[in-house]
């Protein structure tokens, strides 16, 4: 009888502990966002590539041997040298012009000098007419080989400069396509350059959701690792005729995204209607069916029962009891139920304590 005491008195201490417990429980650690009427259209996802703006293989514009050529990822400004030719033959080619220039100047001069001298003699009739004409005539074959003599000066000169390749853009040097000490002929790719700041994204579309987007529409773009939005800048109006695909091109964060980096695009294939929407991650599915939770007043979740309806990148639209600014908890909803007391967290504050309820 004692022992039957002894046991009941252990339950009686056994359950007012666990009651205690249950009312000392702290409350769970919830994100939430607004719900609200959203402008949505079905989409389908379409393959990207993000690309720059600038990005050349810049050559080579002479036949000589490749001096020198900046290492891959030197960072460099418009109009660095990033690679150099061995220069010897033109500089002995500008010398030789600059000789020539010196020699039809002084000609030139002379042949001025001898024309001024007879034209002063002419005026007094003591020399012939003839000799004037000839020192006329040669005067202006003299100007003109100075002429031809300084346009070669200017392309030796030219030689010069272009023994030097400079960047034509700010960017960074990705690939070395030839090595130091070897013969590049005329339009050899000699070196990469591109610029990881101009960057867009190009994709290539069916026409179905092409005709359903302009310029400056944001789109959803995303991949394994990242997602963000992008604005249409163009769309080509022409398409190929064997895929039927069009290439539009977005402008992107370029601190967000990388060069040859590959993305999916969220495009509409119909018009935009305006429908109650919550993000995807506020769905919470079980086997009596989809709900989501909203946060009272009070603090408190409530659960409701909704139909999902149009999806369009990261939203959802929901047919059911849900308002616009309904706060629905779009993180932490999987433990939830009806009644239970919530603290709510900003995303940037919640990360460590969010995650724990994975």
């Amino acid at each position: 009888m004692r022992l039957l005491q002894l046991f009941a008195l252990l339950t009686v201490c056994l359950v007012a502990g666990a009651s205690a417990g249950a009312q000392q429980m702290p409350p769970t650690i919830v994100i939430v966002e607004d719900a609200g009427m959203k402008m949505l259209a079905p989409t389908i996802d379409v393959p990207g590539t993000v690309v720059s703006r600038f990005d050349s293989r810049l050559a080579s514009e002479l036949s000589a041997k490749l001096k020198w050529i900046a290492d891959v990822g030197t960072v460099v400004k418009e109009g660095d040298i990033i690679a150099s030719l061995d220069d010897i033959t033109f500089q002995l080619l500008e010398m030789e012009a600059k000789s020539r220039v010196d020699r039809e100047q002084a000609r030139v001069t002379f042949l001025r000098a001898e024309k001024s001298r007879l034209e002063r003699l002419d005026e007094d009739n003591l020399s012939a007419k003839s000799q004037l004409e000839q020192t006329t005539s040669n005067l202006a074959i003299a100007e003109s080989d100075q002429a031809i003599a300084e346009a070669q000066l200017g392309q030796a000169k030219v030689a010069m400069y272009i023994t030097r390749i400079r960047a034509p853009f700010d960017g960074i040097v990705t690939e070395k396509l030839r090595n130091i000490g070897e013969r590049l002929n005329v339009a050899d790719e000699v070196i990469r350059l591109v610029d990881p700041n101009s960057i867009e994204v190009v994709a290539r579309a069916p026409l179905n959701t092409v005709n359903f987007i302009k310029n400056e529409d944001v789109l959803e773009i995303y991949n394994d690792y990242r997602k963000g939005q992008g604005s249409v800048r163009t769309t080509v109006p022409f398409g190929n005729p064997q895929s039927h695909m069009f290439e539009v091109r977005l402008n992107v964060d370029p601190s967000l995204w990388t060069v040859g980096e590959s993305v999916r695009l969220s495009m509409p294939t119909a018009p935009a209607r305006e429908v109650m929407a919550v993000p995807r991650d506020a769905l919470v599915l079980r086997r009596e069916g989809t709900s989501v939770f909203r946060i009272k007043d009070d603090m408190t979740a409530e659960q409701v029962s909704v139909i999902t309806g149009l999806g369009a990148g990261s939203l959802i639209e929901v047919i059911g009891d849900v308002k616009p600014n309904d706060r629905i908890v779009i993180r932490g909803a999987e433990r939830l139920s009806t009644g239970m007391t919530v603290d709510i967290r900003d995303d940037g504050d919640a990360g460590p304590a969010v995650n724990s309820l994975h």
